[in-house]
């Protein structure tokens, strides 16, 4: 018998029993739609994470203290303002220097209030890290050195307390009623890491570190003057913090390096998710197997008539290893073509990204055929050797 006639027949035999042939295909459909979106998901949450770390700045070097790292203890910082004037002289231009000193605090104005994240911040920051301001100025040198009370406003921020009504050169209560008078907006920029970025609050560090009782900063940010820079000053700040601060380590990390950590980890995760989503895959072969040896069983008189007419133990073979691959390679074109409509309305009507990437498909369509040939080959295999005469008496 040859190959197309084999198909053809393998064909006509899923048609006559199209409701268990559904059936069987579906847990096939199941398993590979589940690989194409989760492959997906996971590939979506890295392609969002890298635009919005590149998203950051260019040449930012981020100083923090302890050692970064995935699974890393949080370390408490020790690194203080005066830090800023210290590391001026080993960058060469203390303009290229921000801090900033996070907390979340109820913001109020009038009768509107909302939960906020605190940044207390120099100067320096807008230009470090590129935020452009809508309306009114950025924080002055002489707001940091004089711990004046003002406030630049996100632009989502602006909106929940002020409606249209132009903030700037009006105040707002933080915390516990501390008054603030806004003096700039900032333009839109969206989210970063899952949280927008436009509702972050920026005031002095010196009057955040006054209303918090504390005297650190949390973190440094430098902005190189060239990629070729970076590993130079890298290595010349961790090492100039290491000689003031005795005793304590701290980690100096860039866009390239955070984005080589992460990327490593969501590249796992999303090869563990769709190893995971592989495992339906294998009990759609085994739902397979199970019907074509049920299949065997109820055409053994046709296997024998067959054999009787010369058909030999290779042609009877190749046909139900045909309709196993036929089965489940169908399931795979339908499980592809359900995972894309998934993955896409995910996309569409969630925060959850999706990326559906070129390979994810075409290895759920590759492991779909090759789990048809796997577990097609035992039923194959038993009705090839079936004696056409045991076969003919078979009732």
């Amino acid at each position: 018998m040859r190959y197309g006639e084999s198909f053809r027949v393998a064909l006509e035999a899923l048609r006559v029993n199209r409701l268990r042939s559904a059936l069987t295909m579906f847990g096939v459909v199941i398993g590979v739609a589940a690989v194409v979106v989760l492959v997906a998901i996971g590939s979506g949450a890295r392609d969002l994470v890298e635009s919005e770390i590149e998203g950051l700045g260019s040449n930012i070097i981020f100083v923090a203290p302890g050692q970064l790292g995935i699974g890393s203890p949080p370390s408490i910082s020790r690194m203080r303002l005066e830090d800023v004037s210290y590391l001026g002289r080993v960058v060469g231009d203390e303009s290229r220097i921000a801090v900033a000193l996070n907390s979340g605090q109820t913001v109020r104005a009038g009768r509107n209030q909302t939960y906020s994240s605190i940044v207390g911040a120099n100067q320096n920051l807008r230009n470090v890290f590129d935020r452009p301001v809508r309306r009114g100025r950025y924080l002055s040198e002489t707001d940091v050195d004089t711990r004046r009370r003002v406030v630049v406003l996100g632009s989502d921020i602006a909106r929940e307390l002020f409606g249209d009504v132009d903030p700037v050169g009006r105040q707002i209560a933080i915390g516990g009623g501390t008054r603030f008078r806004v003096v700039g907006v900032f333009e839109t920029v969206g989210q970063t890491f899952g949280q927008t970025r436009d509702t972050e609050v920026h005031i002095p560090v010196t009057t955040a570190q006054r209303m918090f009782g504390v005297t650190r900063i949390d973190y440094l940010a430098i902005r190189a003057p060239s990629s070729d820079a970076i590993p130079r000053l890298q290595r010349q700040v961790v090492d100039a913090l290491e000689t003031r601060y005795r005793g304590e380590q701290f980690t100096a990390i860039t866009q390239t390096q955070l984005l080589g950590t992460i990327g490593t980890v969501l590249s796992a995760l999303t090869g563990v998710l769709a190893a995971i989503a592989a495992i339906s895959l294998l009990v759609g072969g085994v739902g397979v197997s199970n019907i074509m040896l049920v299949g065997v069983r109820e055409r053994t008189r046709e296997i024998g008539l067959r054999k009787a007419l010369g058909a030999r133990q290779r042609d009877i073979l190749t046909q139900f290893l045909a309709e196993a691959v036929m089965l489940t390679t169908l399931g795979g074109v339908a499980g592809i073509l359900l995972g894309a409509g998934a993955s896409l309305t995910i996309s569409a009507v969630s925060p959850v990204p999706a990326s559906i990437t070129w390979w994810s498909p075409v290895l759920a369509f590759a492991v779909s055929a090759a789990v048809g040939v796997f577990f097609g080959v035992v039923p194959a295999r038993r009705a090839g050797r079936l004696d056409p005469v045991i076969a003919l008496r078979t009732e």
